[in-house]
Parts: C-alpha cells; structure tokens; sequence
C-alpha cells in the first residue's frame, strides 16, 4: 500500500530571504520571498514557517497565497536577524494543477548574513536561498 504512493518532486519553486531597503521607514529589512520558476501557475498556497533550535522554538506562521503567477514572487513575511541563530523552517504546500505538492525549505542557523549574500536573478535583489 505505502508504496503505491506517489509523492511528487517539487522543482521551480525557491524561498529566499532578501535584504533590502524599505523606503517607508527608511531602514534595511529582512524579507522572505517565495519565487515560481514554473511557467504555470501556482495555487492554494499555504506556507508555515517556524524558527528552532535545540533549546527554542517560536511561534508558528501561517500565510496563504490564493495564487502565485506563472515566474514571479511574492513577499511572505518580514523576518528579525534575532531569528538568524536559530534554524528556520518554510513549508510550503500548493496545488499544481489537480496535484498537490509540498516541501520543506530550510535555513539552517547562522547561515543568513550579508557576507553570503548573491544576485537572486528573478527578484533583481541580493539574498540568500534556502536549501
């Protein structure tokens, strides 16, 4: 039975943290994007991102996206650089189609920093991928 499951690969679909400079408040943030490299669209998306380590763990967040256009991005959520010592968590799950798809994104702790920092083509900013 278990192993007439199929679970589908997830491919095109990147979360990346972005720094950037937010003109409102003129200071630099840290931004979480989920990029669609896919040339159809993405839908019902729900992305759960937790941040943890071996001794904390913080709250859940949870944010939903009706659709994500064939290549673009959206932005999900600002994040603190207190958050960068722990390991932070993305799970993404949406619908392809009639097929559901999901995948864990991670950034493991201390791994986001400027030094890291690189071109990220489809938003034209500097940042850092999840693995």
């Amino acid at each position: 039975m278990k192993k007439d499951i199929q679970i589908p690969k997830v491919e095109g679909v990147e979360v990346a943290v972005i720094y950037e400079y937010n003109d409102l408040y003129k200071t630099d943030d840290w931004n979480v994007y989920i990029i669609n490299k896919k040339s159809v669209d993405l839908e019902m998306l729900v992305i759960v991102s937790q941040g943890f380590s071996n001794t904390k763990t913080t709250s859940l967040l949870r944010k939903k996206l009706e659709k994500l256009p064939a290549n673009s991005f959206a932005k999900i959520e600002l994040i603190q650089p207190e958050l960068f010592k722990l390991n932070n968590r993305f799970q993404v799950t949406f619908f392809e189609g009639n097929t559901l798809y999901e995948k864990t994104f991670l950034f493991k702790s201390n791994t986001i920093k400027e030094g890291v920092l690189r071109m990220i083509p489809e938003l034209n900013k500097r940042g850092v991928l999840a693995n």
